[in-house]
């Protein structure tokens, strides 16, 4: 009896800091909105920003091979001769490929 008197004597006179206490831990920590979940989506956010740059940069390189493509018929052949390794009927083709 006299532990729950002390118990009770010790919450009455911190009342008000339990209570910021345990709203600070709810907030923090229980909620759906709670700092942990902030940090996870702001760094969700970075990465996704991340990625939508690097997509950015390879639709700007793919428009410019398409234009380059549509203006300049000798870079069609470039293309075949380097990518696909195709050649003409009277020539040969030596690939060489690094070992590292």
């Amino acid at each position: 009896m006299d532990r729950l008197l002390g118990i009770w004597s010790f919450i009455s006179r911190h009342k008000y800091l339990i209570t910021v206490l345990f709203f600070g831990v709810v907030i923090g920590f229980l909620d759906e909105n709670s700092i942990l979940r902030r940090t996870q989506y702001t760094r969700e956010i970075y990465l996704l920003n991340q990625e939508i740059e690097q997509y950015r940069k390879e639709y700007e390189q793919s428009t410019k091979r398409l234009h380059e493509l549509v203006a300049n018929p000798g870079a069609i052949e470039r293309i075949a001769r380097e990518k696909y390794r195709m050649k003409k009927p009277d020539e040969d083709i030596y690939v060489f490929e690094n070992q590292e």
